[in-house]
């Protein structure tokens, strides 16, 4: 029996080597992947702008010839017409990549580009393109096998990108009409067919403001955002890239492949938005996740304790989300990203929130300047930490501690100990006790009364607070629900080396406690938001609908308890 090996080389630069693709051939190894002429004629651009534009697929005007010379290279910019974009032409993930507005800072501009398309691709051949201003980046799947089959799988808008590096990603693209839609599906199937090409591939292309689109390069490999198409299609690709690997057809017909609902793909790196997006490294000394479930999807490959090296990408995960429409899964997509906690390390996690949370996004008027643009709202100026917030790091040490003595005391078995009591009770005064929270590099003092009701007067510069809560576990993480001058609010709570960390969560579940006018959910209706509220005291049933989900006209919402008599009621 004749035994056959085979190797998928994954979604980095080696799945685009063609000498790799090559050695496998010559050693019998199946590369699953396209074959290498199709990655040697699409992975140098000149090349590939020329098939392209032979197959019919629309090209945005440029120069791909063979002469190097920066006077060549600069009339052709000036020919063109500023601003323009040169490219190194073996380039991939934004390097080698330059836009230049003025023929001043061509020079500098192109010699930057040279450097880096050499480093990283030991190539410094450039070409030079037309720039198109606030231009999407809209991107086909493809899929070709060894029959001579091709198809689309719809697009993906990965538009919102820094660095030239996509950062969120969602299929389909937003705003994009059907008949727009097939003719960019018709044009990528163009482009594979016309080098042949076998197993999964992305061509991608940008589209200006009145959707007209053209061919800018083709990544032939599976993407790191394919889960979106996966999810808006019911399709595996990985599975289908063996399949064809293994000589089958592809296993549905263009007509047959659907188009179901929207997804999203944020990109969780460990890199700080607020300079300039640097890659950070080190410990994730504390990581939790949202619940995965069929339609919410997290793809990573490190846990809790582990390191982020300076040697490798620094993406530590990507959240993908799906549901019937994009309201909803952009609604999903928050929900999921503030459950998203991680300690150790600076993360661009906040930054996702902002931007999905950014009304622009939210109306999908995306383009790749969308960050430059929107930089205020998006990178606002650090403030001091709300006294809200404060508050709540305060009333979380103090239970912290009143865990810890409890513990001591039934640990001695001697419950009159001194040491056992923590709930600061004195006779006939009120205890203040002053404590000191660092927020940034400014100490603000904090004077806390035990009031014998158990509840903390807190002070805080020129504003008293009152405040009230208890601490409660599920699964490793310590939660603090916690009433603040009446106002409620749920935190995941993480303590860690003097440092306190407070992650916001959704208002109630079942169990929960409530007064009347307690908030228990808000929903959204018309783009404006209605906070529902406890009509009466009461406990928690259940709550019908999870952040996100879209709840029918005069459904119930929250099932409670009244506290007196007992009596199930719904809001």
């Amino acid at each position: 029996m004749e035994i056959l090996f085979a190797i998928h080389p994954g979604y980095g630069f080696l799945s685009e080597n063609v000498e790799f693709a090559e050695l496998c051939k010559q050693e019998g190894i199946i590369f699953i992947g396209p074959p290498s002429s199709a990655i040697r004629d699409m992975g140098i651009k000149s090349t590939s702008k020329s098939i392209m534009a032979a197959a019919g697929v629309p090209i945005v005007e440029g120069y791909h010839g063979e002469d190097q010379a920066d006077q060549c290279l600069k009339e052709h910019a000036g020919r063109i017409g500023y601003p323009v974009m040169v490219k190194a032409v073996r380039g991939g993930g934004g390097k080698g990549m330059r836009i230049i507005r003025s023929e001043k800072e061509f020079q500098e501009q192109l010699e930057s580009a040279r450097r880096e398309a050499n480093k990283s691709f030991n190539d410094d051949a450039m070409l030079i393109e037309k720039f198109v201003d606030t231009p999407r980046h809209v991107e086909v799947q493809v899929f070709g096998d060894h029959h001579g089959n091709a198809v689309y799988l719809f697009e993906r808008d990965c538009s919102v990108q820094r660095r030239h590096q996509k950062i969120i990603e969602e299929a389909p693209a937003p705003g994009i009409k059907p008949e727009v839609r097939q003719k960019l599906g018709e044009a990528a199937v163009r482009a594979a067919k016309a080098v042949n090409y076998v197993g999964a591939g992305t061509v991608e292309f940008i589209m200006d403001s009145k959707h007209n689109f053209y061919f800018m390069e083709m990544n032939t490999r599976l993407q790191v955002e394919h889960p979106v198409t996966e999810m808006i299609t019911g399709t595996d690709l990985v599975e289908w890239q063996l399949r064809i690997a293994a000589g089958e057809k592809i296993p549905l017909r263009q007509e047959e492949i659907p188009l179901q609902g929207h997804a999203f793909e944020a990109r969780i790196y460990a890199e700080d938005p607020n300079n300039n997006f640097m890659p950070g490294a080190g410990p994730l000394v504390h990581l939790s996740t949202p619940q995965a479930d069929p339609f919410t999807r997290i793809e990573t490959g490190v846990q809790q304790g582990d390191e982020v090296s300076v040697h490798y990408d620094p993406m530590i995960a990507k959240l993908v989300i799906w549901a019937a429409d994009r309201q909803v899964a952009l609604t999903k997509l928050r929900y999921s990203l503030r459950q998203y906690n991680i300690v150790g390390l600076c993360t661009n996690i906040d930054f996702l929130l902002r931007l999905s949370g950014h009304p622009e996004f939210e109306a999908g008027n995306v383009h790749t300047d969308f960050i430059p643009q929107h930089h205020k709202e998006l990178l606002p100026i650090q403030r001091a930490v709300a006294k809200e917030y404060l508050c709540q790091a305060a009333l979380g040490l103090i239970l912290k501690e009143k865990a810890m003595t409890n513990a001591f005391k039934l640990q001695t078995q001697d419950q009159f100990s001194p040491f056992s009591f923590s709930n600061g009770r004195r006779l006939n005064i009120s205890y203040t006790r002053n404590m000191t929270l660092r927020d940034g590099k400014k100490d603000v003092a904090i004077a806390v009364t035990y009031n014998h009701d158990g509840s903390y007067g807190m002070q805080i510069e020129d504003k008293t607070f009152q405040v009230t809560g208890d601490l409660y576990s599920e699964g490793d993480c310590t939660y603090l629900k916690c009433f603040v001058n009446g106002v409620a609010t749920r935190t995941k709570l993480i303590i860690l080396e003097n440092t306190i960390y407070l992650f916001s969560m959704v208002f109630v579940k079942a169990g929960d406690k409530v007064k009347a006018g307690d908030s228990l959910m808000v929903m959204i209706a018309m783009k404006m938001e209605h906070t529902i509220k406890a009509p009466k005291d009461g406990m928690i049933k259940k709550v019908f609908y999870n952040e996100g989900s879209q709840a029918n006209r005069h459904a119930p919402l929250v099932e409670f308890e009244e506290k007196e008599s007992n009596q199930r009621e719904s809001v």
